[in-house]
């Protein structure tokens, strides 16, 4: 069994608890907060063997062997830094941390500790999304000559919430905008070539976000993020010889419909009943400390690097800086 603590007891928090408790060979171990209260009430729910009102005494428990980082973005690296300090095995929420030069500093300390750590960037490890990079790579619809994928959500504006808090990472390209960017990446490349623009709010986070990438060949991306208006959360690539749209919602578990041969089918992908997807890059993790491996095999150092880069040029872009 893999011990496993999770740090931070939000929202996303209580959807992996949910997944690791149904996961083979995972232990929901503990769990920790900045209060005693919330904790324990989280670790009941999600029946934690112990609850800590406090990160560095979670970190220093021998027991556990990874630790999931589930808290504001703006925390990343110093919770990170905390745990691999503590020599516990890192998953840590994307956004990886708020710029290059933090993640950096998570990859050089963990690569000297030679510690496991990796982003949770969970749509890497999905069926659906793992189907569309094969058939990218089987060349059988030939070379891509265009995506399009957005991700939007509508919530009120409200000073107090973490999404318009600019103190707390907020805004919509570090939150969901990552989704399109990570699109690109691992269809299409990295690319330097970047325009973007958005809507900056009162509190100075971006409302939305409108991005454009191009590339050597001609090809570009066309992406869009928001927290202020409701998108279909899809990805639409197009092909020499076909086409294949990632349905709503393409980060999380979803059908593909694809084009090919001038036929059109949708393809499900069925995962068990009540999990929510995030047992794929669980079992990963489980399986990467299980060979003794200090990097993941999919989710790599370099991949997000990589990503953080095309995050930080399109920051400058649009004037957000933290």
């Amino acid at each position: 069994m893999t011990n496993w603590g999770i740090l931070g007891c939000g929202k996303i928090a209580d959807k992996f608890a949910n997944d690791l408790l149904l996961t083979e060979g995972a232990n929901l171990y503990a769990v920790a907060s900045r209060d005693k209260e919330k904790a324990v009430n989280f670790g009941n729910t999600c029946r934690a063997v112990k609850s800590y009102g406090s990160y560095e005494e979670m970190a220093q428990d021998p027991d556990i062997d990874i630790v999931y980082i589930a808290t504001p973005h703006m925390f990343h690296k110093e919770n990170t830094l905390l745990c691999l300090s503590n020599n516990k095995a890192v998953l840590c929420e994307k956004a990886f941390a708020m710029n290059l030069e933090e993640v950096e500093e998570m990859i050089a300390f963990a690569k000297a500790k030679k510690i496991f750590l990796m982003e949770a960037l969970w749509t890497h490890f999905l069926p659906h999304y793992k189907f569309v990079l094969d058939k990218v790579a089987s060349d059988t619809l030939g070379e891509i000559q265009s995506l399009k994928a957005d991700f939007g959500f509508n919530s009120p504006y409200d000073t107090t919430s973490r999404l318009y808090n600019k103190s707390l990472g907020g805004g919509s390209l570090l939150d969901v905008g990552i989704y399109p960017v990570f699109a690109a990446l691992s269809l299409l490349g990295y690319t330097e070539d970047i325009s973007a623009q958005a809507q900056l709010g009162p509190t100075g986070v971006d409302h939305n976000c409108t991005i454009k990438l191009r590339y050597p060949t001609g090809v570009e991306a066309q992406l869009f993020s928001a927290i202020d208006e409701q998108t279909d959360t899809t990805c639409h690539i197009v092909f020499d010889k076909g086409e294949i749209v990632i349905n709503s919602r393409f980060h999380e578990p979803s059908s593909v419909t694809i084009t090919e041969n001038d036929v059109t089918k949708t393809l499900e992908f069925k995962i068990t009943e009540g999990v929510n997807g995030y047992h794929y890059e669980i079992l990963h993790c489980q399986e990467m400390l299980a060979l003794g491996k200090t990097e993941s095999d999919v989710m790599t150092f370099s991949k997000s690097k990589k990503l953080i880069m095309m995050l930080d040029t399109i920051r400058a872009q649009i004037g957000l800086s933290y």
